[in-house]
């Protein structure tokens, strides 16, 4: 009888285990990037432990037609990092090695995400 509890216990436990969410993953560590602010003057954005696989859209430069694109990101999460050129993951992309990649001002970007 016990034998017979113990393995049903172990498969209730191993049926919760599997029923469980994937945990989500992220990028961990800092992405930065220089924007021009409302009064004209350049600005640095963040993203800290920005999730994976998941499109953001830089919230300062997120509007074409109201806001200049971002510019010389820099890479210091643990993930691969593609920028975009326009908003929503779309348009020509770049991709920033983990741990340090940058680029320069040249590097336009409204959009980023993360391996």
């Amino acid at each position: 009888m016990r034998l017979r509890s113990t393995a049903a216990a172990a498969l209730g436990a191993l049926a919760l285990v599997v029923a469980l969410p994937a945990s989500a993953h992220a990028a961990t560590g800092d992405f930065s990037y220089t924007y021009t602010g409302l009064d004209g003057s350049p600005r640095v954005g963040f993203l800290i432990d920005p999730p994976s696989r998941v499109c953001i859209t830089l919230p300062e430069v997120a509007d074409p037609n109201s806001s200049y694109p971002a510019h010389t990101p820099q890479n210091l999460t643990d993930s691969s990092a593609t920028v975009f050129t326009g908003p929503g993951c779309q348009g020509d992309y770049f991709t920033l090695r983990p741990d340090g990649g940058h680029a320069s001002s040249r590097l336009k970007l409204r959009s980023v995400v993360f391996s």
